[in-house]
């Protein structure tokens, strides 16, 4: 299963902006979708999840600011999107794309990571 991440750059605080993460490869489906981040010298934290059934979890920073979506598979291809808005200076981060499921092959359970991109927001 691989993961293409896309998205982040550079912001002004109170601004906006998108991510969005593609899975593709050898999927049966999928349990969970979701994107973390982590900030220079802090660790790795959830920053939004949804799952299979559409349920949503957020981190308490980013509630009412950040929403995250997800397409049911298309030709094989999954994708979740983290909208962010009035984006603040401490959201500087590494963001990362997570999904994990079943697929075809064995081992069956499957978690994978992107390889990150940086959203800086600073003006």
């Amino acid at each position: 299963v691989q993961l293409a991440e896309s998205g982040g750059g550079l912001v002004q605080p109170g601004g906006s902006l998108g991510l969005s993460c593609i899975a593709t490869g050898t999927i049966f489906s999928i349990d969970s979708m979701g994107w973390y981040r982590q900030a220079p010298g802090k660790q790795r934290e959830l920053v939004a999840s949804i799952t299979s059934g559409g349920s949503t979890n957020y981190a308490d920073s980013v509630k009412g600011r950040f929403t995250i979506s997800r397409d049911n598979a298309k030709n094989m291809v999954y994708t979740v999107s983290l909208e962010m808005n009035s984006l603040k200076p401490e959201d500087t981060a590494v963001y990362y794309c997570n999904v994990n499921g079943i697929q075809t092959i064995l081992p069956r359970n499957f978690e994978v990571w992107g390889q990150g991109t940086l959203v800086t927001v600073s003006s």
